[in-house]
């Protein structure tokens, strides 16, 4: 990758990410730490408003605006690739928010670039299997409510047992077997509890508020390596 390349992809990762810090640039371009002081500076020197925290790394202002990104045509059968893949999820809702996403992304895309990704599309197929659960349409408000730190009241029906309300204080969700799961703190059982997203039959997020539990999911599955489901 060149200079000006570089560069460019520099400012594209300030502007995704809340945070960047120097050894995560050097690591991802594999240069040295000193072409990165190098490049952030020469990016500050171009009018670039690049906010430094000592000791945490790079930021950007809000407000500042990026030309329009260009897709390669590795990036754009990603793109495609994971419409297929998440067009045989079991969660409506996440088909439905990830086709109006990608909706978005492809108008500014060349039009050489949507005819190659169309001919892609025409030319994949993702075969379903068959042996899942029932399908669910909560996925994106669960998400919602895990990084806004919102209580959810719902029903929850599991296997040969009647139907029980739970308030939940949901904290990571995961997906196996082609099944999504949110990782919550019950507050019936006042422990972590692993809640099937399909059986969950009704559900409301709530304005109510809790305190960050800081939940690791990866701590989690490594002192747990055999999740038990909510019965």
């Amino acid at each position: 990758m060149n200079h000006l390349s570089r560069l460019l992809s520099i400012l594209t990762i300030l502007k995704s990410k809340r945070l960047v810090t120097g050894p995560d640039l050097a690591k991802r371009f594999d240069v040295s730490l000193r072409t990165i002081y190098r490049d952030i500076r020469k990016l500050e020197e171009s009018g670039v408003p690049i906010i430094t925290i000592e000791g945490k790394g790079y930021s950007i202002m809000d407000d500042y605006l990026v030309a329009p990104i260009m897709f390669s045509e590795e990036e754009v059968n990603a793109l495609i690739t994971a419409e297929k893949l998440i067009a045989k999820t079991n969660d409506e809702s996440l088909i439905e928010h990830f086709g109006h996403t990608l909706q978005k992304i492809k108008s500014v895309f060349k039009s050489s670039l949507k005819a190659k990704g169309e001919f892609l599309d025409s030319k994949m197929f993702v075969l379903k299997n068959f042996n899942v659960g029932e399908k669910s349409s909560s996925l994106v408000h669960i998400q919602k409510a895990i990084i806004n730190f919102k209580v959810i009241e719902m029903n929850y029906q599991a296997p040969e047992r009647p139907s029980t309300s739970r308030m939940i204080e949901p904290v990571a969700i995961y997906s196996v077997n082609d099944k999504w799961i949110v990782m919550a703190w019950c507050r019936l059982r006042k422990d972590y509890r692993a809640f099937r997203l399909d059986r969950i039959e009704q559900f409301k997020v709530q304005d109510e508020k809790f305190e960050d539990r800081q939940f690791d999911l990866r701590e989690y599955f490594l002192s747990c390596p055999e999740i038990e489901y909510e019965p």
